[in-house]
């Protein structure tokens, strides 16, 4: 860069890695590479550990998983030729005994130039990085020439004592590359946004943030990566929910410079590496293409449940799904969500009718099926059930029906669809919502019997709302209306429904918001104008039921607080925070 032509050409790539596949990660990184080269990027921002895929979890604990690493990105370093590559990689530790770090490396020249280390390690929700990671104490700016770039990685952004004003400040960046791997919950794209907004201001610099898309397990990644400027307002943003490359010219003495820094965590110590110039692009100047709007709510959660839906099923090499295709909405919702990300020829489903089957719920599974373009097998569980029942009549003799006899029919079920699963090598999907999870209302080994758990996290009253999303999506009713609108009922015995067991979903999934994913006490609960009785009823189910929910697949996480990763409670627990005595 010179002073007659200040502008840097920068990219953001936003990839979608599998987790522990280093070459094929690293093909991707050379191919989005190569588009940027011919587009004359001069520095490529990809998102946190792109080269490994994120959260390696107990992979970090296998020294060879290390050296591997090591070895693929000094292979990719080859490929920084003409451009400066910023990578996401671990970093194995100097000596024995210390744990790795978290790094962005700079391939620059053919080579590892830099490494930037992690300094701030979140341990909350869902990450767990101070069991594997040794924090780094330097705030690293490369100089480029006369361009100075601060590096960063996800949580060192959000915190308020992060690197950034140190490199800023003392460091003269004018251009901060932030690489990150933040899972998405609903609405967390356009709140990032705004952060990133508000550091780009406070720091007068340009902000570029990256993140990764994809779905790893429980976790989806959105992207939706942004590029600030000091005035705080956005300049450009990624498609989110997809790979994309976005390509911005800026001018780093371009904007404010009378920053209101905060102050830096003062363990941190800045430090500057030398390299050399960057390499001045020899295509004209990028136009500018429209930036994508944020998702509506609804459309950004249907959307990570089918990313998070495609690649768990792709990602693990299956062919396909089945699943229980009942005639209610859950499976209906989750059915569809499987054929946006799989394609009809890949989803496959079952539909088992039992002696209390109602004839609407039948024909509304055969409607949907022929909606979707679905092969639907039908295989009644009569027969079956009566057999069980003439097994165990001696034993239950004098013993009047009860749950039992629901129970054995959903086991039946389960059975036949992991009977489907070992024949042909599909995936279960399980249909159960995180209302029926959080108190359970679901049969251990039946309808939790499965490999993913599409609406694990998904309410009950979110489940409607997504079915009108996809309904208006496909300008006519794809999920049939009487799916929607009739009562829901497990059908396991006569006149059944929801509601002769909990209370109604608007008020259940209240319950669990402000339980579950805002840990507020039954008290606080009922000063919200709920009824007592009904609070401690649901706060106790949720409770015992830990047990159920330990058993059951994997989900796709949407809310700000999931089952799995972000609420590990004892199953063997006696506190219920009611203020009763205890049971001993």
């Amino acid at each position: 860069m010179t002073s007659k032509n200040r502008t840097v050409r920068i990219g953001l790539a936003q990839i979608n890695p599998a987790v522990g596949d280093l070459e094929g990660n690293a093909a991707g990184i050379r191919e989005m590479t190569r588009e940027a080269k011919q587009a004359g990027v001069q520095i490529l921002a990809f998102p946190e550990f792109t080269l490994c895929g994120y959260p390696p979890e107990d992979l970090l604990l296998k020294p060879r998983f290390l050296k591997d690493c090591e070895a693929a990105l000094m292979r990719l370093a080859t490929s920084a030729r003409g451009i400066v590559l910023l990578v996401g990689a671990p970093e194995a530790p100097e000596r024995n005994g210390q744990k790795p770090y978290n790094t962005c490396a700079v391939l620059a020249g053919g080579k590892i130039a830099a490494r930037y280390r992690k300094i701030h390690l979140p341990n909350y929700g869902v990450f767990d990085e101070k069991r594997y990671f040794q924090a780094g104490e330097e705030a690293l700016v490369c100089r480029f020439g006369t361009l100075a770039v601060g590096i960063s990685i996800c949580e060192d952004i959000w915190a308020d004592d992060g690197p950034t004003p140190l490199q800023t400040g003392p460091g003269e960046a004018r251009i901060v590359f932030n690489i990150s791997a933040s899972p998405y919950h609903r609405r967390k794209g356009p709140a990032r946004e705004r952060l990133m907004r508000r550091r780009a201001r406070e720091n007068r610099c340009y902000l570029a943030y990256v993140n990764l898309i994809g779905g790893q397990d429980e976790l989806v990644f959105d992207g939706s990566s942004v590029l600030a400027g000091p005035d705080g307002k956005t300049i450009a943003r990624c498609r989110p929910f997809e790979e994309d490359l976005v390509i911005a010219d800026i001018d780093p003495e371009r904007g404010p410079r009378d920053a209101r820094r905060r102050k830096a965590d003062p363990g941190v110590r800045l430090v500057t590496r030398n390299l050399r110039p960057l390499t001045t692009p020899r295509t004209r100047p990028q136009a500018k293409r429209r930036t994508p709007l944020h998702p509506k709510p609804d459309e950004e959660i249907y959307r990570a449940l089918v990313l998070g839906t495609r690649d768990y099923v792709d990602k693990n090499g299956f062919d396909g799904v089945v699943l229980g295709l009942s005639g209610g909405i859950d499976s209906a919702l989750t059915a569809a969500v499987a054929v946006d990300a799989l394609g009809r020829k890949r989803v496959h489903a079952l539909t088992m009718p039992s002696p209390y089957t109602s004839a609407a719920t039948l024909a509304d599974a055969r409607m949907l099926a022929k909606n979707l373009g679905i092969d639907l097998l039908e295989m009644g569980i009569d027969p079956i059930f009566d057999s069980y029942l003439s097994v165990l009549e001696e034993s239950f003799r004098g013993k009047r029906e009860d749950v039992t006899e629901e129970n054995i029919q959903a086991r039946i079920r389960g059975n036949l669809l992991m009977a489907l699963s070992n024949k042909f090598g599909w995936l279960v999907l399980t249909t159960g919502n995180k209302s029926e999870i959080a108190v359970g209302y679901c049969t251990l080994y039946g309808d939790t019997a499965g490999g993913f758990a599409v609406l694990k996290d998904v309410p009950k009253t979110l489940v409607y709302t997504l079915c009108r999303y996809r309904n208006r999506k496909a300008h006519r009713a794809l999920i049939p209306r009487s799916t929607i609108t009739r009562k829901p009922s497990a059908e396991l015995k006569p006149d059944q429904t929801d509601q002769d067991t909990l209370p109604p979903y608007r008020i259940l999934d209240t319950i669990i918001e402000l339980y579950v994913e805002r840990d507020l006490s039954i008290d606080e609960i009922v000063s919200r104008g709920l009824d007592r009785k009904t609070v401690q009823r649901m706060v106790r189910m949720i409770d015992m039921n830990e047990y159920k929910r330990r058993q059951a697949p994997p989900g796709i996480k949407i809310t700000p607080k999931a089952f799995g990763r972000d609420r590990r409670l004892p199953i063997t627990n006696r506190y219920r925070g009611t203020g009763s005595k205890s049971r001993r």
